[in-house]
């Protein structure tokens, strides 16, 4: 243990000028992404909004404010910001894209969580409707449409894998454009063409627990969440695929590693004052840690095997973050501890970036860069829509009576 302390202490007097990120500028990120994470979509694309009844959305948020702070707040704030945004179109005809603000995870538990088993049954009462009141839904069957599904698997509506993976994508979704927080290669529930968002997390209130710049980071590691989740996986194993699980038993007693499942007031404020912060998988492979982390300037140390990162062609992840294979958890102070100062000093520089943190924030008003316009950039590189996606004359493709029998019953 020791010779472990000597390394932490020599590591925190090598990077001495890494952690005075006032002293150090930042960085803009090299080659086409930096041009991408800036780009404009105003004028590049038209969206039209389907003004739907209240039950789909406003009345649902009526019933649980919650809905607004949870970090599957995105559907909510993607919608707010289309009623007001400059591509936004009320002349369906000229429109470029069709959106649908449907509130699919503002049905809560008593804990906060959102309950998806009504969802699929509410996304297709939605899109009955639309189909049923206007002719652009039936022209592409919902090729020319995007849908905001924040779920923990998006649009397989279910937060455990194996019943996800089960259920598979809504079979009426399997056309459209998904904007989603889940993102995982070869997954069923992540579809060719997906634009995969962060989460949300209260910008107001990170922006509240801002300490000075000049405060050393003087936490090698850290972490706080659940290790084990006990009520949904008693008998250990399955919940973050047994990462988190190993984090704990490896690093507890660790002094680089500042660990707990305690949520302390200071959460913030400590994350500010580390070098590194972990964002390990848990039910699915993302979660808010990953936006705080680039918020809050804690180089990210992603553990999720195959994950699909937010804007992963603007944000160039594998620069300011740290990726750990899950079974290489056991391995993780060797990793981090082997990381040169120079490194760590390139990664902090373009963490400081404001257009690296602008690009995972949901803030109110919309700003130019922010996720909002990170989305629209997306879909307005998918344009023109191919030839293809429009049918022919009484075509039919979807099929309206697959899926579980549940989901077939009325919303």
């Amino acid at each position: 243990m020791k010779i472990w302390r000597w390394v932490f202490v020599g590591l925190l007097f090598c990077t001495a000028l890494v952690l005075r990120i006032d002293a150090v500028p930042t960085e803009r990120i090299s080659g086409s992404a930096g041009d991408v994470l800036d780009d404009d979509p105003v004028g590049r694309l038209k969206v039209f909004v389907y003004e739907l009844p209240s039950k789909y959305n406003r009345k649902i948020l009526q019933k649980d404010s919650r809905c607004l702070t949870h970090m599957f707040a995105a559907e909510i704030f993607m919608h707010r910001f289309l009623l007001s945004s400059p591509v936004r179109t009320l002349n369906p005809e000229e429109a470029d894209w069709f959106y649908t603000p449907v509130y699919t995870t503002c049905d809560l538990t008593p804990n906060g969580l959102p309950l998806p088993f009504k969802s699929p049954r509410m996304m297709r009462s939605a899109i009955q409707l639309i189909s049923s009141n206007w002719p652009y839904w039936n022209r592409t069957e919902g090729a020319d449409h995007f849908f905001v599904v924040p779920h923990d698997f998006g649009a397989c509506f279910h937060y455990q894998e194996e019943k996800a993976i089960e259920r598979g994508i809504l079979p009426l979704l399997q056309r459209a454009t998904l904007v989603q927080t889940f993102g995982q290669r070869n997954h069923v529930c992540l579809k060719e063409g997906s634009i995969t968002v962060p989460p949300y997390a209260p910008p107001q209130k990170m922006q509240a627990h801002l300490i000075p710049e000049k405060t050393p980071r003087s936490i090698f590691v850290y972490f706080r969440g659940l290790f084990y989740d006990v009520g949904n996986d008693p008998e250990g194993g399955y919940y973050a695929r047994g990462a988190r699980a190993a984090v704990w038993e490896n690093f507890k007693d660790n002094t680089l590693f500042d660990i707990s499942t305690e949520h302390p007031t200071t959460y913030y404020e400590d994350m500010q004052r580390a070098i590194f912060c972990l964002c390990p998988l848990g039910w699915a492979p993302w979660s808010p840690r990953l936006v705080e982390a680039v918020i809050f300037g804690c180089i990210p140390v992603i553990i999720a095997d195959d994950i699909v990162l937010p804007f992963a062609d603007a944000i160039p992840w594998e620069e300011i973050g740290v990726f750990v294979d899950e079974e290489d958890v056991p391995n993780l102070d060797t990793i981090l501890t082997s990381i040169p100062p120079e490194v760590i000093l390139r990664k902090q520089r373009l963490l400081a970036n404001p257009s690296m943190k602008q690009a995972m924030l949901f803030p109110h008003p919309a700003q130019p860069g922010d996720v909002f316009h990170q989305v629209l950039n997306g879909l307005a590189r998918k344009l023109p829509h191919d030839k293809s996606v429009y049918l022919k004359p009484g075509e039919k493709i979807l099929n309206w009576t697959a899926g579980p029998v549940g989901d077939l019953k009325p919303w």
